[in-house]
């Protein structure tokens, strides 16, 4: 998942009430590429938010409300852009050590021992989204350590790199070569920066291409470990793509959805031939492990 660092994002929200969410969720959903809702089930208000790659349709959005809500009692949208932002900039001395599973993540400013056993992930994300604190990201690694346990991959892909956190992981780990790629070009300059910190700059080929469309994606395949961890509508496009670039036996990590959408991607990749091992939830992330029969 990599917000690009020259992309302005757009934000779409509503205060309502717990009854009036489904109906919201169902305004927002053919227009954002993600779509969350916070509130208190003990009849407290909500918050029903979308998040857009392009700036929204106002006519199209006033159009559903109104057939959403046919008595012109729609709440009032509240339509923001959100600018580019250097999250690891901000934050970067508040970014402690982390232990996700078998991987101890720490970043350049920090200088104390890798805890013994673990695998030691140096990152600076830069301008890329990824640093392991995310439940998607989280999830991701903690299963991919796990499949060590079985899983002995020739070749991976990163799809949707960010900060290329997950591809690395999985090079350290098997000492195999990873393709990551990333629509966003700085995530893949991020990654090549990172994935050489970690020394396996020679393991880790990273990219800018459009998804599974990209020469060195096609050329690589297929693939024994796909992850992606981006949002659950592209994961739920990019399907059948992934079923064809994934070995047979082969397995995938998918997550950046939350539990909610979690049954609509598990639909999309059986309907690829793909089946259902393992999932787990962390903070309300979804993770879903994914095998292609042989």
């Amino acid at each position: 998942m990599s917000p690009s660092s020259q992309r302005f994002l757009w934000s779409i929200s509503f205060r309502t009430t717990a009854a009036e969410v489904p109906f919201l969720e169902a305004c927002l959903d053919p227009m954002c590429e993600s779509v969350s809702s916070f509130g208190d089930e003990d009849g407290g208000p909500w918050r029903v938010e979308g998040i857009a790659v392009d700036e929204p349709d106002r006519a199209r959005l006033q159009a559903a409300l109104n057939a959403a809500f046919p008595d012109g009692d729609a709440p009032a949208p509240v339509i923001d852009l959100i600018p580019p932002r250097d999250w690891v900039k901000e934050n970067i001395f508040e970014f402690p050590p982390l232990t996700v599973g078998r991987f101890f993540i720490r970043g350049s400013h920090f200088d104390g021992p890798t805890p013994g056993g673990q695998i030691p992930l140096y990152l600076d994300a830069g301008t890329a989204f990824g640093s392991g604190e995310h439940g998607s990201t989280a999830g991701c690694l903690t299963c991919i350590g796990d499949l060590a346990r079985k899983l002995r991959p020739a070749r991976v892909l990163d799809m949707g790199c960010g900060s290329g956190i997950l591809g690395i992981a999985a090079a350290k780990l098997w000492n195999v070569p990873v393709v990551a790629t990333d629509i966003d070009a700085e995530a893949a300059r991020v990654t090549a920066l990172n994935a050489a910190q970690n020394d396996v700059g020679h393991l880790v080929t990273a990219v800018a291409g459009a998804g599974y469309s990209a020469p060195i994606v096609r050329q690589a395949a297929p693939y024994d470990l796909i992850v992606e961890n981006i949002l659950a509508r592209p994961i739920r496009r990019l399907s059948c793509d992934l079923a064809q670039h994934l070995a047979p036996g082969g397995v995938c990590v998918l997550s950046g959805l939350v539990v909610r959408d979690a049954q609509l991607v598990i639909t999309a990749h059986r309907r690829q031939g793909l089946r259902l091992v393992r999932h787990m939830t962390i903070n309300g992330w979804r993770t879903l492990v994914m095998a292609k029969p042989r």
